[in-house]
C-alpha cells in the first residue's frame, strides 16, 4: 500500500522476466496478478491474456489461479509504479519463454504507441469536405492545399454512388416521356383533320346551296321573259 513515500523499483523483478504468479482480482478489462517478493501486483490486460481475442478475463483466471507472466513493462506515474505483465508469451504448462527476442511485445508496444498519436488528432473529415476554397472555388479543400494554378483546370469532388443513384431518378422523372408526346400529336392531328373536313363540309354546303338559288334566281327570269314575250305575240296578233 502506499504509505505517502514515492514507490521504488528496487523489489520489482527486471524486465522481461518471467515468474509465476497469483491472481488477486479480476476486471473487465484483465486481471491483477501478485508478484512474488514484493507487495505490488501488476496487471495483464486481456489483449495479453491469450493469442486469441478475450472479451471476458473471467472465462480465463479465476481469483486464487496460479499462472505464468512475463514482466513486459514498469512504468512510474504520479509516484506510483504501473506493471504489465503478459500470459500470452509465456507457456502456461511449463512457463518457457515463446517469445525470447521479445519481437511480439515490441510489435504491440508499437502498434499502442501509433494508436494514441492517431487519438489524440481531431479527425474534421466532413469539415474540409463542406469547406469551399477561396482560391479555386471547388469544394472538399482549403485554399493553402489547393494545386490549381490561376487559370488551370478546376477539380471537383467525385459524387458518392447514392448521390449519382438519386440524380439518376431526378432525372428520369423530370425527363418527357416520348410515347406520351406522340400520343398527344397524334390526337392533336386527328382533332385539325375533324376540323378542317366540318369547315370543308360546310364551305361545299354554302356554295351549293348559292348555286341552287342562282339556277332557282336565272329560272324565274326566263320564264318571265318567256311570259312577256307571249303578251307582245298576242298583243300583235290582235291587232292585226
Amino acid at each position: 500500500m502506499n504509505s505517502g513515500r514515492p514507490e521504488t523499483m528496487e523489489n520489482l523483478p527486471a524486465l522481461y522476466t518471467i515468474f509465476q504468479g497469483e491472481v488477486a482480482m479480476v476486471t473487465d478489462y484483465g486481471a491483477f496478478i501478485k508478484i512474488p517478493g514484493c507487495r505490488k501486483q501488476g496487471l495483464v490486460h486481456r489483449t495479453h491474456m491469450s493469442s486469441c481475442r478475450v472479451d471476458k478475463p473471467s472465462e480465463i483466471v479465476d481469483v486464487g489461479d496460479k499462472v505464468w507472466v512475463k514482466l513486459i513493462g514498469r512504468e512510474m506515474k504520479n509516484d506510483r509504479i504501473k506493471v504489465s505483465l503478459s500470459m500470452k508469451v509465456v507457456n502456461q504448462g511449463t512457463g518457457k519463454d515463446l517469445d525470447p527476442n521479445n519481437v511480439i511485445i515490441e510489435q504491440e508496444e508499437r502498434r499502442r504507441r501509433s494508436f494514441q498519436d492517431y487519438t489524440g488528432q481531431k479527425i474534421t473529415l466532413e469539415a474540409v469536405l463542406n469547406t469551399t476554397c477561396k482560391k479555386c472555388g471547388c469544394k472538399g479543400h482549403f485554399a493553402k492545399d489547393c494545386f490549381m494554378q490561376p487559370g488551370g483546370t478546376k477539380y471537383s469532388l467525385i459524387p458518392d454512388e447514392d448521390e449519382e443513384k438519386e440524380e439518376a431518378k431526378s432525372a428520369e422523372f423530370e425527363k418527357p416521356d416520348p410515347t406520351k408526346n406522340s400520343r398527344k400529336r397524334k390526337k392533336e392531328k386527328k382533332k385539325k383533320k375533324h376540323r378542317d373536313r366540318k369547315s370543308s363540309d360546310s364551305d361545299s354546303s354554302d356554295s351549293e346551296s348559292d348555286t341552287g338559288k342562282r339556277a332557282r334566281h336565272t329560272s324565274k327570269d326566263s320564264k318571265a321573259a318567256k311570259k312577256k314575250k307571249k303578251k307582245k305575240k298576242h298583243k300583235k296578233k290582235h291587232k292585226e
